[in-house]
């Protein structure tokens, strides 16, 4: 009857053990996989607005985000940027300040010109109505791309027209009728409160530019990794304008980038947690299933059985517990993660963390690393409670009852 109860006692020692190596596991897998996911999409929101680097008129005391001091567009300086390593694109845009209005509501905005379809196409995914602007080839288009909090506080919808009010140092202010081709939202508040996009003709209309000026140019780069060091690169180029400067998106949004960089702590702190906690779990089963066992160990050592011969059953039965535990773990963390992938059961406040749906990116050497890294730590572990088959005396455990 004592070895029976011993025998349930230990058994449920081990699926405890192995519970907590399967949740531990998992839940280290789905916390880098989420956090993945939360950096890369919050980081491609930015970038499709603004791109990599910004390149404008140094502007000293002023906001990055505020109308520019319009440029010369020098085309041989672009394809010498566009042939510099890792840049991908080169864009012009510009910006101006204007207050939009219909017969009952009124809202101030940035205006964001644009030229390229290209880069109407890089904010397609945040197009949740209507189409981008059309640009003509010649004058400029009256079409707005307005955002979803935008269009609400001015009680509008796609296809709609309204007055775009705008002034002039020394003049009345003027307006231009203007047309809503689509309705976007980033996610992300201090956007979607303030930019309204346009064609860049418009700007340079509304501002009386010349038709080669612009506010600054936008690039996007192959690894976004490298963007402070090819701002830097760029800036130092002999024919780069010494009045001009290169800014990393990082600088444009740096308090977003920093709670970004914040998520990795998070990370790691609980991915620390759950690996101490999977080890102590397995060191307690291993020690409990050692102390069970002593009169077998005993006999084992009478049959002159070495203390390395002991260790290793005792090691192999702690590794085939870890392994078990890590496949399941592995497999019920990869299901999970497709599911939320495929139906976005697990939602978020958009307003507190800029998406309505926890995002989810697979890094498949993160997911190996978390799996052998946790095998072999508990492999390292286990000696620990092993070591004890060599305190215990053949005469001594044969009259252990």
């Amino acid at each position: 009857m004592y070895a029976s109860r011993a025998s349930r006692f230990s058994g449920l020692v081990i699926r405890i053990s192995l519970g907590a190596t399967i949740i531990s596991v998992a839940v280290m897998i789905i916390t880098v996989a989420l956090a993945a996911g939360f950096q890369e999409r919050i980081s491609e929101k930015v970038f499709s607005f603004w791109g990599h680097i910004r390149i404008q008129e140094k502007q000293p005391g002023k906001a990055i985000i505020a109308e520019e001091i319009p440029i010369r567009h020098n085309e041989e300086l672009i394809r010498l940027l566009r042939q510099q390593p890792g840049v991908r694109s080169v864009h012009p845009f510009a910006t101006r300040y204007a207050l939009l209005k219909t017969r009952e509501q009124m809202e101030g905005v940035l205006l964001k010109g644009l030229d390229n379809p290209d880069q109407f196409r890089a904010l397609s995914p945040f197009l949740q109505e209507g189409t981008s602007p059309h640009l003509p080839d010649s004058g400029y288009s009256r079409d707005l791309l307005l955002s979803r909090y935008t269009a609400q506080r001015l009680q509008v919808k796609t296809g709609d027209t309204l007055l775009l009010y705008f002034s002039r140092e020394g003049a009345m202010p003027s307006a231009r009728k203007m047309h809503i081709a689509g309705i976007y939202k980033t996610g992300i508040e201090d956007y979607d409160q303030l930019f309204a996009i346009a064609d860049i003709e418009l700007i340079r209309q509304l501002n009386q530019w010349e038709p080669d000026q612009v506010g600054g140019y936008e690039l996007f780069l192959s690894d976004p990794r490298t963007m402070e060091r090819s701002a830097n690169a760029l800036y130092a180029l002999s024919a780069f304008p010494a009045t001009w400067d290169a800014i990393s998106v990082k600088k444009v949004s740096p308090q977003l980038f920093d709670w970004l960089q914040m998520q990795d702590l998070t990370r790691n702190v609980l991915i620390g947690f759950m690996t101490v906690v999977a080890l102590i779990n397995l060191i307690c089963c291993l020690l409990i299933l050692v102390l069970e066992r002593v009169r077998m160990i005993g006999m084992l050592k009478a049959m002159g059985a070495t203390d390395g011969l002991v260790q290793r059953i005792f090691l192999r039965y702690g590794l085939w517990i870890t392994v078990k535990g890590v496949l399941i773990g592995t497999a019920a963390a990869l299901l999970l993660l497709g599911l939320q992938d495929k139906t976005g059961f697990i939602t978020l406040d958009e307003s507190a963390y800029f998406m309505d749906t926890a995002a989810v990116k697979i890094i498949p050497w993160q997911v190996i690393a978390i799996a052998t890294g946790t095998i072999t730590i508990s492999f390292l572990v286990l000696l620990i409670p092993s070591l004890l088959v060599k305190k215990i005396s053949p005469v001594q455990a044969i009259r252990f009852t």
